[in-house]
């Protein structure tokens, strides 16, 4: 096999790796969340209100990400930070404003569904 062959395999084994990596991330994440809620976390559901009406964890509160930077001083920054939304995408931008505010512990569960706990 050529160095042309090759790379025409290089961007799909690179896409499988990636969302290989992603789902085992998720897994592990959600797994640890009953951890966290015994630490005292507190689950952020950064999705609008009317998608957090359509579903969302007993156990979460509603703050879209619009709304995360401002209205992070209703958080507590010495607790555990569990972020949700629809895919992990906007919870994943919200570990980011969280952690530049000076949060402890952030963490992107990826779906709503992952923090439905058992």
């Amino acid at each position: 096999m050529n160095a042309q062959e090759l790379q025409n395999y290089l961007i799909p084994a690179a896409v499988v790796l990636f969302f290989g990596w992603r789902y085992f991330k998720l897994k592990k994440t959600k797994s640890m969340i009953p951890q966290y809620l015994q630490n005292g976390a507190v689950i952020v559901d950064v999705r609008s209100p009317s998608e957090f009406s359509q579903g969302s964890s007993p156990l979460s509160i509603n703050i879209p990400l619009g709304e995360v930077q401002n209205r992070s001083k209703e958080l507590d920054k010495n607790k555990p930070v569990i972020l949700c939304c629809a895919s992990g995408a906007r919870s994943g931008a919200a570990v980011g404003i969280l952690k530049a505010q000076g949060f402890s512990t952030v963490i992107n569960a990826g779906p709503w569904t992952n923090t439905l706990t058992h």
